[in-house]
């Protein structure tokens, strides 16, 4: 920049100050992202209708993928309560914040889609395949989902539980269920804050 001054031309160095204030912005907003402070992703919340039903979240599919259970009817005399694999995942933004803190933060989803296994060959239910005898996943089978707020589920532990059908395609929303069909058993015998963590290595922290 020029300037007059008493009858002479001065030239200030106002370029070199910006680039300097730019310069130490960015060094404070590097340091801000890589301080191990608030998490760098960005979380999705859960979505609900007018009516309070739990809308199915989109690209569960995407998410961090946590664990596969599996109690087949063979092994259960043919009543098995859950006799799919459990496919569970878990809202990235909600694990990046657990993985800091060893809890899981307000507004944690986790996604379980459900899918039947093959038809069995042998007595016990299991089938044989290229890699050996064994269990092996067939169709999808619909969705569950559990949503962690304190105040919203406070008769439930916590959390809220929800049904997508046990049965494709999955249902676009979903009613919240009741204490008895899933939030006693998480309560009474699940290792972590009403969470499966004994089945989950990625969580079991």
């Amino acid at each position: 920049m020029v300037m007059e001054k008493k009858g002479r031309r001065v030239t200030l160095p106002i370029a070199g100050a910006v680039f300097s204030a730019v310069a130490i912005t960015g060094v404070f907003a590097q340091s801000e992202s890589n301080n191990g402070g608030a998490p760098t992703r960005k979380r999705y919340f859960p979505e609900y209708t007018a009516s309070g039903d739990l809308i199915l979240p989109k690209n569960f599919n995407e998410w961090v993928f946590v664990g596969s259970p599996l109690t087949p009817n063979a092994l259960n005399g043919g009543k098995a309560n859950f006799p799919e694999f459990h496919n569970v995942y878990i809202e990235p933004g909600s694990y990046e914040i657990y993985k800091k803190t060893g809890e899981f933060p307000e507004g944690t989803i986790f996604f379980k889609e459900l899918q039947l296994t093959l038809p069995a060959e042998n007595p016990d239910g299991s089938r044989t395949e290229a890699s050996g005898r064994g269990f092996f996943p067939g169709k999808l089978n619909g969705a569950d989902a559990t949503v962690k707020d304190s105040k919203r589920y406070a008769d439930t532990g916590g959390w809220g539980y929800y049904n997508f059908n046990h049965h494709e395609p999955k249902a676009p929303t979903a009613k919240l269920q009741p204490k008895s069909e899933c939030a006693f058993c998480h309560m009474a015998s699940a290792k972590k804050d009403d969470v499966w963590t004994q089945f989950y290595p990625l969580l079991d922290k």
